[in-house]
């Protein structure tokens, strides 16, 4: 995940962005393989937020597309490390937007869904050509159907829950 992180020129990288069915996220500040420090947060849970901070955003998803999002300046994050120690923390500034950014896709949430109503209408057209690129794409087979989709999650399920 960092490889594909770090490739994308990101910060941060949920593991269903990615297609894997797992509530995880990596990320490093840096955005920059040998700098900063690799993180991997499991299970996050996001608490305790403080003051409100508006700054842009984009995302991995949705390549050159960019909103003004409103997020808590500071926020409780408490999560396990692939070492499977805890990780509880106050954490505030940039990595506290990433952290709160990459938890919304666990959620299903898009940073577009928090813009404004203003901001929803600035995006709405490039969001609409995203949508017709994926259709065409998943029409002639690169993208798997809702359906296949649905049957290798519930396969996932039945093997490892």
């Amino acid at each position: 995940m960092f490889e594909l992180m770090y490739e994308a020129k990101g910060v941060g990288l949920a593991a269903n962005q990615v297609d894997l069915p797992f509530r995880l996220f990596v990320a490093n500040l840096d955005g920059v393989p040998d700098e900063g420090e690799e993180m991997v947060f499991i299970n996050p849970v996001i608490s305790r937020p403080k003051g409100l901070d508006e700054a842009e955003e984009g995302c991995l998803s949705l390549p050159s597309l960019y909103g003004q999002v409103r997020r808590p300046k500071q926020v409780r994050v408490e999560a396990y490390t692939l070492d499977g120690d805890t990780f509880n923390e106050e954490i505030s500034g940039i990595f506290s937007r990433v952290l709160q950014h990459e938890t919304d896709h666990l959620d299903g949430v898009l940073f577009t869904d928090r813009l404004s109503a203003t901001g929803k209408l600035e995006v709405q057209p490039r969001l609409e050509e995203f949508e017709v690129e994926f259709n065409s794409r998943r029409h002639v087979g690169e993208f798997s159907s809702d359906e296949d989709i649905a049957a290798r999650l519930a396969e996932f399920e039945t093997r490892y829950c």
